[in-house]
C-alpha cells in the first residue's frame, strides 16, 4: 500500500523486536514523497529472516567537512562512515541517513556506507598550499570504530595520514577497536597531537544492551580508557547522553569509575531528540521501560520549553531550567571532587608539515 510519508513526529511503523537492533522499525524518510507500508493480507508470513548488516562504498569528492557552529569546539571533521552499527537508539545522527534516501530507523543501523578513499583525499587536502592546520575532529557524527572498521580500516588509514602530516586530531568513540591503533595514537600523543573521548552512558550492562545493542559493554569501555591512559594517550570520559529519569542517577558513579580507569577529564551532554529520533526513542521507551516513559519525556519537555527538543545554539546540548541546572551542578561538584574538572591540553599545530612524496625534489637546505 502506498501512502504519503509520515512526518518526523508521527508514530514509527512498528515491527517485531529485532535481535541485536535498537530501533523498532523504519520510519518514513522525510524527503520522500511516497512511502511503502506493510498491510495485513491474512497470510502468516512466518518468522522474519535475520536483519543483516550491508555495507556500500562511497567515493566522496572531499574528506574534510567544515562547520561554523558557535557551540562546537572544532571547525572541521572527517566521517569515515555513514550510519552506525552500534545502533544506539538515542543517536542524534540518525536523521542524517535520510539524506541518502534511507530510513533513520533500522536502515541507520544496518545499511552502512564506508568511505575507503577518505585517507587519500585527506592527504590531498592537507597538502594544498593554502591549508592552515587546526584540530580535526573524528567521531562527531557516527562512530569511527564501529564493527565494520575491523574490515574496512578507514579510520586507521586516516590516523596514518595525520601522523605523517603531524596534524592534531580529536577522536570520539565508544568502540574498543580503538585499542588496535594504540601504536599510532601513542606516536601522536608523544607529539601532543591527539586526545580521545570515550562515551559512557550507563554502567548497567542490561540497559546498555537494550539501548546500545552492538556497542561494547560498559565494563569494556572502562577497560579501553585504562589502556589508552596506560599508553600515554590523553583521554576524557564523556557522560553522553544523560537521559533524565533513566541514566541520570548514575552520573557520579560513571565519573568515579572512569577516573579510576585513568580518565583525565570529563564532559556531559543531555539527551537530544531531533526529527525522527524522537518517535524512535518514544517507541523504544514504551517497549522497554513503559513505567518510566512518561517521566523521561516530561523532564525533556521541561528543558525545551514544552517540546521534546529545541535546536537553538548553546542550549541544544544541555537544555534549560531547574532540572538542567541541577545536572550541571552535580557534574561540577563530582568532577571537582574527582580531579576531572580540567580542560584537556591544547593540541599543537606547530609541527604540521607536508611529508615528501615519491618523485619530489628534496630541499638543499
Amino acid at each position: 500500500m502506498i501512502r504519503p510519508p509520515a512526518s518526523p513526529s508521527a508514530a514509527v511503523a512498528s515491527a517485531a523486536p529485532t535481535p541485536g537492533r535498537a530501533a523498532g522499525g523504519n520510519p518514513a524518510n522525510r524527503y520522500d514523497r511516497l512511502t511503502v507500508a506493510p498491510e495485513e493480507d491474512g497470510w502468516d508470513p512466518g518468522e522474519a529472516p535475520p536483519l543483516r548488516t550491508e555495507t556500500r562504498i562511497e567515493r566522496p569528492r572531499a574528506a574534510i567537512t567544515r562547520n561554523s557552529s558557535p557551540d562546537l569546539p572544532f571547525d572541521r571533521s572527517v566521517n569515515p562512515y555513514r550510519g552506525c552499527e552500534h545502533g544506539c537508539i538515542y543517536c542524534f545522527a540518525r536523521p542524517s541517513h535520510a539524506w541518502l534516501g534511507l530510513s533513520p530507523g533500522l536502515d541507520f543501523e544496518s545499511r552502512l556506507i564506508a568511505r575507503p578513499e577518505a585517507p587519500r583525499l585527506l592527504a590531498e587536502e592537507l597538502s594544498r598550499r593554502g591549508y592552515r592546520p587546526a584540530t580535526l575532529a573524528i567521531g562527531t557524527n557516527t562512530d569511527p570504530y564501529q564493527p565494520i572498521e575491523r574490515t574496512h580500516r578507514v579510520m586507521r588509514g586516516l590516523l596514518e595520514v595525520l601522523r605523517d602530516f603531524r596534524h592534531p586530531v580529536a577522536v570520539v568513540t565508544k568502540g574498543a577497536l580503538i585499542e588496535r591503533d594504540l601504536d599510532l595514537l601513542a606516536e601522536l600523543a608523544e607529539l601532543e597531537l591527539v586526545r580521545v573521548g570515550i562515551s559512557m552512558t550507563t554502567l548497567d550492562r542490561d540497559l546498555s544492551r537494550r539501548m546500545e545493542p552492538r556497542a561494547p559493554a560498559p565494563a569494556r569501555r572502562l577497560q579501553t580508557i585504562e589502556r589508552l591512559a596506560a599508553a600515554g594517550v590523553p583521554v576524557r570520559v564523556m557522560v553522553a547522553p544523560v537521559i533524565p529519569g533513566l541514566t541520570d542517577p548514575e552520573l557520579e558513579a560513571i565519573l568515579a569509575r572512569a577516573r579510576e580507569a585513568g580518565a583525565q577529564a570529563a564532559s556531559w551532554i543531555m539527551l537530544r531528540l531531533p526529527l525522527e529520533v524522537e518517535p524512535l526513542f518514544r517507541d523504544w521507551l514504551a517497549e522497554h521501560y513503559p513505567d518510566r516513559a512518561g517521566r523521561v519525556m516530561a523532564r525533556l519537555c521541561e528543558m525545551h520549553g514544552g517540546a521534546a527538543y529545541r535546536s537553538g545554539w548553546n542550549r541544544r546540548m544541555r537544555g534549560e531550567g531547574p532540572y538542567a541546572d541541577m545536572i550541571a551542578q552535580r557534574f561540577r561538584l563530582a568532577t571537582a571532587r574527582l580531579g576531572l574538572a580540567v580542560a584537556q591540553p591544547d593540541l599543537s599545530a606547530e609541527l604540521f608539515r607536508v611529508p615528501p612524496r615519491a618523485g619530489d625534489q628534496l630541499s638543499l637546505f
